[in-house]
């Protein structure tokens, strides 16, 4: 039995191979419509979410399995102070896998550590979001066909993103790759992030506050949003939301294959406008998180 709590508890074969389940999964969805009959995941999920649980959720359902869902922390028994460990051991009791999203980073690590069954971390504080990760991966090999030789612009709230966190975590494993960091001072990336992934393994990077002076270079634009939830000071997120929107004047110098990405959700960062671009890739991302959570839960379950 094993988990996924860090994208980098995956290695690099093992990516590949969920990759290559998600695009069996895309061109052959009735293969795999009853592979999880009889098996139930658990959506524990201690922060609002949309994309993430239901498309969980979904997943599961499309493999044939159910659901057993928790979306409301003020509902359970943690509204009483049981601990994520206890919560654990008592969901063990009644399904087959849980996933996991939680405002303190590490608990479903310690949800891990406690569990009887495989525990997938949904989210955990502005620390790791794996499975974002691998919605992310599956959309830009579907779109370049390659990791390697990839310039990537990350863009906006550098800091507290935890999906930022663990994409530069992924890529740092494949050759030739170039980040770009552009965002406000205040939102810099981590200097942890930045020097043990980045500087420690030799990539070519580039700081900046301009997101303009870069486009030209990039194949990948990751936008995210600055996230009110992680600022303890309402000024300073007021101050900062709007620091970047990505219009369609902004994309006159960006190459014709630019690869637009956003976790979601998005509230004024990527205009409307750009929907319509060929290179907004955010809507498929969604639809690919899918198909990845799918081939994740199968690989955790032993049953492929």
């Amino acid at each position: 039995m094993r988990s996924v709590i860090n994208i980098l508890d995956l290695s690099v074969e093992e990516l590949q191979k969920l990759i290559d389940t998600a695009n069996n999964i895309i061109e052959n969805p009735k293969k795999y419509a009853h592979i999880c009959d009889g098996k139930k995941l658990a959506t524990l999920f201690f922060e609002p979410s949309t994309r993430t649980r239901l498309s969980f959720e979904a997943a599961m359902y499309e493999l044939g399995g159910n659901v057993l869902s928790m979306s409301d922390a003020g509902s359970s028994s943690a509204s009483k102070g049981e601990s994520v460990a206890d919560t654990a051991k008592v969901i063990s009791c009644y399904a087959d896998i849980i996933a996991m999203r939680h405002p303190k980073e590490g608990a479903p690590l310690v949800a891990a550590m406690n569990a009887d069954i495989p525990v997938i971390n949904a989210g955990d504080g502005g620390h790791n979001h794996p499975t974002q990760t691998l919605a992310d991966l599956l959309t830009i090999y579907r779109e370049k066909g390659r990791f390697d030789n990839l310039t990537v612009g990350f863009c906006g709230d550098l800091k507290f993103g935890r999906t930022v966190h663990s994409l530069i975590e992924a890529l740092s494993r494949y050759n030739g790759i170039k980040f770009v960091l552009i965002s406000p001072e205040e939102l810099k990336l981590p200097s942890y992030v930045k020097k043990d992934i980045i500087q420690n393994n030799n990539f070519e990077y580039v700081q900046t506050t301009d997101l303009e002076s870069v486009m030209s270079e990039l194949d990948i634009l990751y936008m995210t949003r600055v996230q009110r939830e992680r600022f303890f000071n309402e000024a300073d997120y007021l101050r900062l939301k709007d620091s970047y929107i990505l219009t369609p004047e902004k994309l006159n110098n960006a190459k014709k294959d630019l690869s637009i990405l956003h976790p979601l959700p998005r509230v004024n960062e990527i205009s409307i406008a750009i929907d319509k671009d060929e290179r907004a890739c955010y809507f498929k991302q969604v639809l690919y998180g899918k198909y990845m959570r799918m081939a994740l839960i199968l690989m955790l379950l032993e049953v492929l």
